[in-house]
């Protein structure tokens, strides 16, 4: 989320930055304000991030084998924590029921054509090279088409062929994460998003690589069943699918003229 990483940055010079979520009712295009406060303040976990920005990106390619330390799975439950809201890695059991949700999700998929002409929408197979800044994913950073592993992976291809996509073999045991609010109003929306950054900058800068899977969650009922089985609790906001590998292409970036406007 753009005002977690502004955060970040001020933290990261020396400012402590006091956030409004929806300050401004009648505007529902205000999510939120920022505003520096001066110096001080308990930021320095913050300020550790900052290096992580520039390099925190999706990967969709196979990951590692190699298990996620337990005490850094902690600490990344703790930065979610910090911004409001929960992260939790399924158990075993509870991993191959969020897997068969995300497969249920893919196959409604297959047959949607709404998610077709979305898809199509924001991915582009004929990006001409990495230094395109057109909107949209360009097909050189859809990764390989998935021949065998559990890893829930998008195929940003759809029914589109592309040339020269190989195929590869993905994780047979994908670590995935799940964020989540105790509620689930738009306020909680956006905590979620400043907890989904904020554990994916710390993840980057502990040496991880990641992807979203957004796939159950665009569908109510799926969405539901995503839920902790035993305590039944919280709304399931994102799945993150973490773990070691190779970095990667980056997706192109819009200039920090387009997006950001700087006032006194």
């Amino acid at each position: 989320m753009p005002e977690n990483n502004l955060r970040v940055a001020a933290a990261c010079d020396g400012w402590h930055a006091k956030t409004w979520l929806l300050s401004r009712p009648g505007d529902p295009a205000l999510l939120a304000t920022v505003r520096l406060t001066g110096p001080g303040g308990d930021d320095s976990d913050l300020a550790a991030l900052h290096p992580a920005i520039i390099e925190r990106h999706s990967i969709r390619f196979p990951f590692e084998e190699q298990r996620i330390p337990e005490d850094l799975r902690g600490e990344l439950v703790e930065a979610a924590r910090r911004e409001g809201a929960a992260l939790a890695f399924p158990a075993p059991w509870h991993l191959q029921h969020v897997l068969d949700l995300v497969r249920e999700a893919e196959a409604r998929g297959l047959t949607d054509r709404a998610s077709e002409r979305e898809l199509a929408e924001w991915t582009r197979t004929d990006a001409p090279s990495v230094n395109c800044t057109d909107d949209g994913v360009p097909d050189y950073a859809f990764g390989p088409v998935r021949s065998g592993g559990r890893a829930p992976l998008r195929d940003f291809a759809g029914t589109r062929r592309v040339a020269g996509r190989g195929t590869a073999v993905f994780e047979v045991a994908p670590q995935l994460a799940c964020v989540s609010t105790t509620h689930d109003r738009p306020e909680d929306w956006l905590r979620a998003g400043q907890a989904m950054e904020r554990v994916l900058l710390l993840a980057t800068a502990e040496g991880l690589i990641g992807s979203l899977a957004t796939q159950p969650l665009e569908r109510p009922d799926l969405r539901w069943l995503l839920r902790d089985p035993v305590t039944g609790a919280d709304h399931p906001q994102m799945l993150l699918r973490l773990g070691y590998g190779p970095k990667g292409p980056r997706t192109p970036r819009r200039p920090v003229s387009e997006v950001l406007d700087v006032r006194p």
